[in-house]
């Protein structure tokens, strides 16, 4: 948990980047290592149902199409604590009145690990057929306002595949909203897992740049970024997860490096 306690002191800060526009062009070597990617992802708690042994709840991955049993399982990591703890609660519920399923739901609890080591896990297995597979669930709130956000922009899209991921730009046309913390000089570049908080890093920079707005984007293509473009900026790329996983943050113990409370304010584009 020590990586995501690090985080505590400066997951109040509002602001954010855009990765949309480094998508485009030829894909160059490789800008982080494995290890960098995986800590800046490590900022983001993500939910895993497991049992008394600390195992996740799984089930068999689904015959395929041509009928042939799939090896592995398949796990849910949840982006809400809540929303994991409310699947726990159903299952218990449903399985109330068959005494050995009972015991067995009754052992289950929510278990946060940071997002970096999911990652680390998929890169780990990925030519594993046995493998444990992630399904991520993210915020219903989110992904709606997710699709809100596309179809607006005149794309038509009726199902978001992946976990969405909010930022803000000065306009479509310009660069990216960084972040400057007022207790350090150096500026960072977040990336929002909510749409509420993306929504009020806009609220700040509107009046003074009108036409800045909102993108879309999803983990699958921050992670692919990170991983396949060589610019120095995408060193500053931070993800601030949502304000539920903020206060379950704060609720974790401290170490001695997490005194204190760093604010922030959105920087000056960079013409």
């Amino acid at each position: 948990m020590k990586a995501l306690v690090r985080w505590g002191a400066t997951l109040g800060l509002i602001g954010s980047t855009l990765l949309g526009s480094v998508f485009v062009g030829n894909v160059p070597v490789l800008a982080l290592s494995e290890q960098q990617i995986k800590e800046k992802l490590d900022s983001v708690p993500v939910y895993l149902i497991t049992n008394d042994k600390g195992l996740p709840l799984s089930r068999p991955l689904p015959e395929n199409q041509d009928g042939k049993k799939l090896g592995g399982s398949v796990t849910g990591v949840y982006l809400s604590r809540q929303e994991a703890q409310a699947f726990i609660n159903q299952l218990r519920t449903t399985n109330a009145n068959d005494p050995k399923m009972a015991e067995i739901v009754k052992s289950l609890q929510v278990t946060a690990v940071p997002l970096g080591i999911i990652y680390q896990q998929l890169q780990q297995t990925k030519n594993q057929p046995n493998r444990l597979v992630f399904a991520f669930k993210p915020v219903d709130q989110d992904v709606k306002g997710a699709l809100e956000l596309l179809n607006q922009s005149g794309q038509k899209v009726d199902q978001f595949r992946s976990v969405p991921i909010f930022a803000v730009r000065f306009a479509p046309d310009q660069g990216y909203v960084p972040i400057k913390l007022t207790n350090d000089k150096e500026q960072v570049v977040p990336l929002f897992v909510s749409k509420q908080d993306a929504q009020g890093l806009l609220n700040q920079v509107k009046p003074k740049y009108p036409k800045a707005d909102i993108q879309v984007i999803d983990i699958d293509g921050v992670i692919k970024t990170l991983q396949d473009k060589n610019e120095d900026w995408l060193k500053q790329v931070v993800l601030v997860p949502s304000q539920e996983s903020r206060e379950y943050i704060r609720t974790l113990p401290k170490n001695s490096g997490n005194s204190g409370n760093n604010n922030s304010q959105p920087a000056k584009p960079k013409r």
